[in-house]
This record gives structure tokens, C-alpha cells and sequence, in this order.
């Protein structure tokens, strides 16, 4: 992925907090996206070879569909979805993983309390000698610059894999909660939901940190197992501009903002912690105060009592000329969430805050 150098915008010439890899700055690409997407799509694409992913979501005019996320991929013969695990074999469409039969993961017992971006509102923080059972998806149904998560994108799909019933075997008696992310689990949600309804039945509370990008009637699945076993939906928004979103995941957002607002209409079912948590990485010089904003008016306007994490960025990925996110940008954001409406704002990761800019 090479050392990191500084970036410059290609249309406006700033080179304050432009990262290397887009050559754009963040008020160009909301601005005058017609402009940079095309070098920005390249980019995407190079990150995809490189770990030999399609470079794009397929729109084959004579391909099979696959509508269990928004990419909505049209597969053409012999050819593989955006997320990697659905294909098309002699005009069929074959679910190379991502079912109940078949999962690629990683898990392990994470203590509690854990590093969750629930944790501030979450009972889980509270049941010291309890364990998450954590399930690290191996497939995305974005591919985001700044990934802090990448490596998923090295578990295969040709791994053996573990069948639905074989994770809810994991957990024990000290099982609280799951935690299903990634990667995402919307690429694997058949998977995540058979699991569930195993572990709902042992007691287990089941969450899921996720993009928000999955066919609604699954999150709404999804939703009726975190209401019945207590648990919660974390959703990650990544921007509410539609093309930086798109630069920054490419991806568009608006089946992500969909599903939040699904989501968000359940809240008042329950009484007790929060179904819905939202959450948005700072990443230095993209997402701004200007995006924190709107996306909190998003929820306020839905939910004001919704939770909103603010997470600090580490350089990672494609991005890896940006600083750390700032604490003048963090408070700065953190102050318009709560101008913006909402009641209950927290800034995450304080540990990688840094004072570069």
C-alpha cells in the first residue's frame, strides 16, 4: 500500500488534510463530484484487484440478480457479486457462503466490558465475568478507504467456513451477548440470522454493528431478534452526503439512511437500554463538523434520545497520510451533534485522539 505522502486536491490545489489516494478535497467532492469521482472510482477499483474482488457491483444486462444488499449485483456467467460470496454458475445464482450452512468468520470471547461502541449505554459494560461472543465477518458489502478493518478482505471464501448451528455452539454459560461486524454482516446476514435464533433460545442477547446496507426485510428480522433478547443495532454512518459517502465507501448511502429510519420507528417499544445506537468515524478532513451535523439532525429528527458516537480515526488502509482525528475536531463535533438535537452524544476512542491539527 506504499508509504504515505502528502495529498493535493486535483480541482482547488488544498493540501490541508487531502488524503494521497483521492487527490480531492472534501468540499470539491460534495461540490463538483462529476469532477473527481472518476480518478476516486479508479482508486476504488485498485483496492478491490488487490485483494482479487470485483472492482464494482456487477450490472450485467443478462446476469442473475442478487437483492440481499444495496448493490443489488446483476452477475454475469462464471462471474462473482461485489462482497465475493454469491455467484453466478450456468444462470443460477449459487451462495458460495453467507447461509446457514456456511459462515466465513473469525470469533473469539471477548470479556466484558469490551471495546463496543455501545458500551457508554449498554448493561453488557456492567456484567464483569461475562464474555460477547464476537463474530468478525470475512465479506463487506462496502469497501471503505479508511477500513480499520481490512484484512477481512484476506479470509476466503473457499475457507471451510463454520455452519450456522456450529457458532451458537461457541457460546457457554457466561455467554451474555453476540456482537456480529466485520467486515459487515450484511453480506452474511442468512448466516448471522440463523445463528441468532439459536442463541435467542439459550438467552443470549444478540447485536450487531453493521453499514445498515442489508435488504430491509432482514433488517427488520434482525431488528425483532435485538428486541427480543435485548440486544441493539449499532449502526456506522459513514457520511451523509451522498458522493463523499460514495468516495469515502463506494458505495451510496441511501439504503443505510433507509434502514436507520426503520429501524429508528421500533424505538419506543422498549423501555429499557437502546434498541439503535449510531455511530460516525471522524476521518480528518472529510468528515467534518459539517457532516456531523446533518447526520445528527438525521436522528434527532427521527429520535432525539437516540445515542451518537463520535469515533477518532486511525490511519489505516488507503488512507494513511491522514493525521489522527483531533480533539478540537471531536469536541467540535461533539457540540454540533448536541446543537442539532440530540440528547445523548459521546466521543469514543479518546485513546487516539491527537493534537496534529
Amino acid at each position: 500500500m506504499g508509504h504515505p505522502r502528502k495529498g493535493q486536491c486535483q480541482i482547488c490545489g488544498r493540501s490541508s488534510l487531502v488524503a494521497h489516494n483521492l487527490a480531492a478535497c472534501v468540499d470539491c467532492i460534495r461540490q463538483h463530484p462529476e469532477r473527481v469521482m472518476p480518478h476516486i472510482r479508479e482508486v476504488q477499483a485498485m483496492t478491490r484487484r488487490e485483494f482479487g474482488l470485483p472492482t464494482g457491483p456487477p450490472r450485467d444486462v443478462g446476469g442473475v440478480g442478487c437483492h440481499l444488499c444495496v448493490n443489488e449485483c446483476q452477475i454475469a456467467e462464471g462471474q462473482r457479486g461485489f462482497c465475493g460470496l454469491r455467484a453466478n454458475r450456468q444462470g443460477k445464482l449459487v451462495h458460495l457462503a453467507g447461509t446457514a450452512a456456511k459462515g466465513i468468520l473469525h470469533w473469539y470471547h471477548d470479556p466484558l466490558p469490551t471495546n463496543c461502541v455501545a458500551t457508554w449505554v449498554c448493561e453488557g459494560s456492567e456484567k464483569y465475568g461475562c464474555n460477547n461472543l464476537a463474530v468478525f465477518y470475512g465479506a463487506c458489502t462496502f469497501n471503505c478507504l479508511f477500513c480499520q478493518n481490512w484484512h477481512y478482505r484476506r479470509m476466503s471464501h473457499e475457507d471451510k467456513g463454520m455452519t450456522a448451528q456450529e457458532l451458537a455452539a461457541k457460546a457457554n454459560r457466561h455467554t451474555f451477548c453476540v456482537c456480529y461486524f466485520g467486515g459487515d454482516p450484511s453480506a452474511q446476514m442468512l448466516h448471522a440470522l440463523a445463528a441468532s435464533k439459536i442463541l435467542a433460545d439459550q438467552g443470549v442477547r444478540v447485536c450487531w454493528e453493521t453499514n445498515g446496507s442489508m435488504q430491509p426485510r432482514l433488517l427488520e428480522k434482525a431488528v425483532e431478534l435485538a428486541l427480543e433478547t435485548g440486544g441493539c443495532i449499532k449502526f456506522d454512518l459513514k457520511a451523509y452526503d451522498d458522493s463523499l459517502h460514495t468516495a469515502l465507501t463506494g458505495v451510496t448511502n441511501k439504503r443505510t439512511l433507509e434502514n436507520f429510519a426503520r429501524a429508528a420507528a421500533h424505538t419506543r417499544r422498549r423501555q429499557g437500554p437502546p434498541l439503535i445506537i449510531a455511530s460516525t468515524l471522524l476521518v480528518p478532513g472529510y468528515v467534518d463538523v459539517q457532516e456531523v451535523s446533518r447526520l445528527a439532525a438525521f436522528i434527532a429528527n427521527l429520535d432525539p434520545t437516540i445515542p451518537y458516537s463520535l469515533l477518532g480515526f486511525h490511519p489505516h488502509f488507503f488512507m494513511p497520510d491522514l493525521p489522527r482525528t483531533s480533539v478540537r475536531h471531536a469536541s467540535e463535533c461533539e457540540e454540533a451533534a448536541r446543537e442539532a438535537g440530540l440528547a445523548n452524544v459521546h466521543v469514543g476512542n479518546r485513546h487516539l485522539l491527537s493534537r496534529d491539527y
